[in-house]
């Protein structure tokens, strides 16, 4: 009787979430309820993939699927303008135009069942693909880009001669793992964009944004390039009570924050950050995204100093769930279709870390107080701006002299607390302003065995034993799991 009346109960609940109408204003379209799957889901993949990729080249710092814009204007020198159009030059010629690159943009060896099988073992929850990057070459068969550009400027029409996008959805959703899409408002050389925005917005973005939604039915949608305009001009919240109200993804999609030059951090779904350290607070649900480099598309500039390593990745991961947010980490795959090796390496070796911390990361919530602190000064990273410095090794493991560093970060669920600590804990380890119940039982995740504790005042010591190093469960950070806190 209690699983039938919570199921009636569930039912219900779906039922009037679906039933609501949203209006086309920000106060509607920001009053309904974030999807649960994405303030569960933690942990997601981004992928930039296009024509970009074949010359996978940037000034190492800058972004390679900016390839085209940071060619042709100068006004880009700071993202590697005059070095571009001398790579450009030397390896293509002067009259090689970037859409030159498509018929080289083959996919030979793109194999989307095992792209999923990666993410599936990575232990991420969604996958988000570029169906349509500021170049506005779509990833699906699109005949608003055959018909704004003059010319072929899909994936299934040219290139690969392939539905990337509809491919990798369907290998995705073999899985458990969510299928998103980003998709770009603005296109910086499309003919209708640069004449008039507003019938771009009208006769292109809208309906191409509508065709791509209800064929594959995202569950995230990624906006971005939309800085130009307000978002009146790119009809935005028209287009969200569509969204939330029509489309093929109302009961589950998942938005961002950017539909418009003055609505990040302000309106839509979840905020974004980009190559920074995240929100300063979990008021709202929120995404850092980066690169496991510098680049999000991938770039061949790119060697192995520039990349960042699985312990750094892991407590970049770590430190946004225990404020509150999402961790999204983009890939670049190459122009063949594969994804390059050392990027699958690190993918795989956080999902080994999440097969066994995983219950400290999905579906937690933030604590009271998000971190421990050793003694020291504490020079905690800028919250909410783009590309502030984020150095998480110095908050961790290698501090600069005299600064204090999170010793223990903190996620629950209901009245369980987990402490995942980047220093392996040893000895009378003290677990500060906590209180457990008589009863409440500390292990680490991993080692079956039940630790001694006590309560010491505000504080929980718990006996730390002595671990062969053959027996430690995981790289790079263990969590204490104190079953039984008092809320």
């Amino acid at each position: 009787m209690k699983k039938l009346l919570l199921i009636t109960i569930l039912l219900v609940s779906s039922q009037a979430f679906s039933q609501t109408k949203y209006e086309a204003n920000w106060e509607s379209i920001d009053s309904r309820p974030m999807p649960s799957w994405y303030t569960d889901a933690k942990f997601g993949i981004f992928i930039h993939w296009g024509p970009y990729s074949v010359p996978a080249f940037s000034k190492v710092g800058a972004y390679s699927e900016w390839y085209w814009m940071n060619l042709v204007n100068p006004g880009r020198e700071r993202q590697g303008h005059t070095l571009t159009k001398n790579f450009h030059n030397k390896v293509y010629g002067e009259n090689f135009t970037y859409p030159d690159f498509v018929p080289m943009f083959t996919c030979e060896l793109y194999d989307p069942d095992q792209w999923a099988d990666i993410f599936k073992k990575s232990g991420a929850k969604y996958v988000v693909l570029t169906s349509k990057h500021h170049d506005g070459y779509t990833l699906w068969p699109s005949k608003e880009s055959d018909q704004s550009w003059g010319r072929p400027w899909s994936s299934t029409n040219s290139g690969p001669g392939r539905d990337l996008l509809g491919e990798l959805t369907e290998a995705v959703r073999k899985t458990d793992v969510k299928m998103g899409i980003y998709y770009s408002l603005y296109e910086w050389f499309n003919p209708l964009y640069t004449a008039n925005v507003d019938l771009y917005v009208e006769k292109h973005m809208v309906p191409q944004f509508k065709d791509v939604v209800q064929k594959y039915s995202p569950s995230l949608i990624f906006t971005d390039g939309e800085w130009d305009y307000p978002h009146t001009t790119w009809k935005a919240t028209e287009l969200l009570s569509w969204l939330y109200n029509e489309s093929a993804s109302k009961d589950d999609v998942v938005i961002n924050d950017r539909w418009g030059k003055e609505t990040r951090h302000h309106h839509g779904g979840y905020y974004t950050t980009e190559y920074g350290s995240g929100m300063p607070n979990a008021d709202n649900p929120w995404e850092e995204n980066r690169g496991m480099a510098h680049s999000f598309g991938y770039s061949r500039t790119e060697n192995i100093e520039d990349y960042n390593s699985t312990q750094e990745l892991l407590y970049m991961l770590i430190d946004i769930v225990s404020r509150g947010g999402n961790f999204l980490l983009d890939i670049g795959p190459t122009a063949d279709g594969r994804i390059p090796v050392i990027m699958q390496e690190r993918l795989l070796e956080m999902g080994k870390w999440l097969e066994v911390n995983g219950e400290a990361i999905y579906g937690t919530d933030i604590w009271t107080e998000t971190c421990q602190w050793t003694k020291g000064k504490i020079a905690d990273a800028e919250r909410g701006r783009y590309k502030v410095k984020y150095d998480v090794m110095k908050l961790t493991v290698a501090p600069d002299p005299g600064f204090a560093t999170k010793e223990i970060f903190f996620t629950k669920k209901d009245d369980v607390l987990y402490g995942i600590c980047p220093v392996f804990p040893e000895g009378q380890f003290v677990v500060k302003n906590v209180t457990a119940k008589a009863s409440a039982k500390v292990h680490l995740l991993g080692i079956a065995e039940n630790l001694k504790w006590k309560q010491s005042g505000k504080n929980i010591i718990v006996e730390i034993p002595q671990v062969n190093p053959s027996r430690l469960p995981c790289e790079y950070a263990w969590t204490l799991k104190i079953d039984g806190i008092k809320k």
